[in-house]
């Protein structure tokens, strides 16, 4: 027999399924002998109150052990000999979906990578903080698994298509995470875990007849008329030129700026789109689980390491927290020369001495003077670039203590972070865009009255975050997901304009390739 119940149990408790069956059989009349299993099937922490209580929804097992998994797998079968080509042009969540999608219809994803395989990619982000030089086309944007491999893995969507939302979840576990992510109410699979996800994902993809062309860079569309009938790609490795035949899921992120111009100058529609921008703030984690706890002595055995989130209007524009993470590292996350960008991530256990966030400020097109659908980026890139100059033309970036910052003064010291390539102080106050520095200064002002002690010197704001979407969107048609006047092209996920994160990325990779498989059968 099989039982579901709500329960509103302390961290203790809730820690252990050994401590939850102890308690079911306390406050429900249950004989813990007959209790084989209990599977936790919601979880989130109510913090909001002086004593801290974890919200449950799980699932008892009477007499009985678990007969199914804990997930949904799909079933991926190998595609038919001669079956149709679709090409997927980046391998980040957006395209890995895509193309597990269109395996379930039973198409040949041919997916086009620019970077290297994830392993490989570790390989060359260490050499960033020892040589302080970024390889353009492996870092922590370009390559397997796209930015979010190893840029903390978080799975939180504000989208509310949830059955989606629940399918992406499920085929993560199919491929080795851990099925906390579908109870969680913020799941996380952590940087240290995602890769071999993604690993399994690529070998599922292979498996069943896909084709996957590492460090293979598209450099054109191949059109005939106004449809799209391939791309021309080089071989990077070797400087040979390549053609591949089919209609093109375009998912290359948000930092393929090189695509973004090709794009343009092609005369295919593209639009400016808003993004956020400002820095990472970096404070000892153990103070931020001493004000979101509200204990002194901090989270404790049982509890992890605590999030928040901030939003505010500061003269009309939002000021809010971004990907935060907890018991994390800030990693240097630029894609090419001249830059310094800034992003956050935490392994699994979420166990570093730093709690991160990015802090941004809403941007609009309109608040960049012109017409240039390119103008946000060029916008980004002049940030990023002076961002540089500031760091010593390296990849130590500039970095101010919070309440110096909001005072406009200048740190003579900075406490110690976790960015490994190293902090000098700079006045960001000083030189960053002043309606994004005043705003963060104001912002923060609100935030320290929520949060008592939130706004001090131990915190320190580390520049620039400023790839947090997409400054372009790709224009397509609502119903079938083509680009508006080319027919065969499917703008997809964060690079295209239609994603923010992880999930939703991966929803859209789906939706994609259902229309791709749609567009397939009808020209036949």
């Amino acid at each position: 027999m099989e039982n579901e119940y709500q329960l509103r149990v302390t961290p203790q408790t809730a820690y252990t399924e050994e401590h939850i069956k102890r308690y079911l059989a306390q406050e429900k009349g249950l004989d813990i002998r007959t209790i084989h299993a209990v599977r936790v099937l919601r979880r989130s922490i109510d913090a909001r109150h002086g004593q801290i209580f974890v919200n449950l929804k799980v699932r008892a097992y009477i007499n009985e052990d678990p007969h199914d998994l804990a997930y949904t797998p799909t079933d991926y079968r190998e595609v038919p000999e001669g079956a149709p080509r679709v090409l997927v042009i980046g391998e980040g969540p957006g395209g890995l979906f895509a193309a597990l999608r269109l395996i379930e219809h039973g198409l040949r994803p041919v997916i086009l990578e620019r970077g290297k395989d994830v392993r490989a990619r570790k390989q060359d982000m260490a050499l960033i903080t020892k040589t302080q030089q970024v390889d353009p086309e492996s870092n922590y944007c370009f390559g397997e698994g796209g930015a979010g491999a190893y840029s903390d893995g978080k799975l939180y969507t504000r989208s509310k298509k949830r059955g989606s939302v629940e399918k992406i979840l499920n085929v993560f576990c199919q491929h080795g995470a851990s099925t906390a992510i579908l109870a969680d109410a913020h799941p996380h699979i952590g940087t240290d875990k995602l890769p071999r996800v993604i690993e399994g994902m690529r070998e599922t993809i292979l498996r069943c007849g896909g084709e996957v062309h590492f460090q293979t860079k598209m450099t054109r569309l191949i059109l005939e008329g106004d449809t799209v009938v391939g791309v021309e790609a080089v071989d990077l490795r070797t400087g040979e030129e390549k053609n591949f035949r089919g209609p093109v899921i375009l998912a290359t992120g948000h930092s393929a700026r090189d695509v973004y111009r090709y794009l343009a100058e092609a005369k295919v529609e593209i639009e400016a789109k808003g993004i956020a921008v400002g820095m990472r703030l970096e404070h000892p984690s153990q103070l931020i689980d001493q004000i979101q706890y509200h204990n002194k002595n901090g989270r404790g055995k049982y509890l992890p390491a605590a999030e928040y989130s901030f939003v505010t209007q500061v003269d009309g524009r939002g000021v809010y927290s971004f990907c935060m993470c907890p018991g994390g590292f800030v990693i240097p996350a630029a894609t090419g020369p001249e830059q310094i960008v800034v992003n956050g991530m935490s392994p699994s256990n979420r166990g570093t001495a730093w709690s991160n966030s990015g802090m941004v400020v809403e941007l609009r097109p309109e608040d960049i003077p012109g017409d240039d659908a390119l103008r946000v980026m060029h916008f980004q890139e002049r940030v990023e670039k002076d961002c540089w100059q500031q760091g010593n033309r390296r990849q130590t970036a500039p970095a101010q203590r919070m309440a110096d910052f909001v005072n406009g003064k200048l740190s003579y010291d900075l406490p110690k972070s976790s960015y490994a390539p190293g902090l000098i102080s700079s006045p960001l106050h000083f030189w960053l865009p002043k309606g994004i520095a005043h705003r963060l200064q104001e912002g923060f002002k609100v935030f320290g009255r929520q949060a008592h002690g939130f706004l001090t010197n131990e915190a320190v704001c580390i520049a620039v975050e400023t790839r947090t979407s997409s400054p372009v969107r790709i224009l397509r048609d609502r119903e079938t997901l083509m680009h508006v006047r080319i027919e065969g092209l499917f703008p997809c996920g964060e690079g295209a304009g239609y994603a923010g994160g992880i999930v939703s990325a991966g929803v859209d990779g789906e939706r994609c390739a259902d229309a791709a498989e749609l567009y397939v059968k009808v020209n036949k």
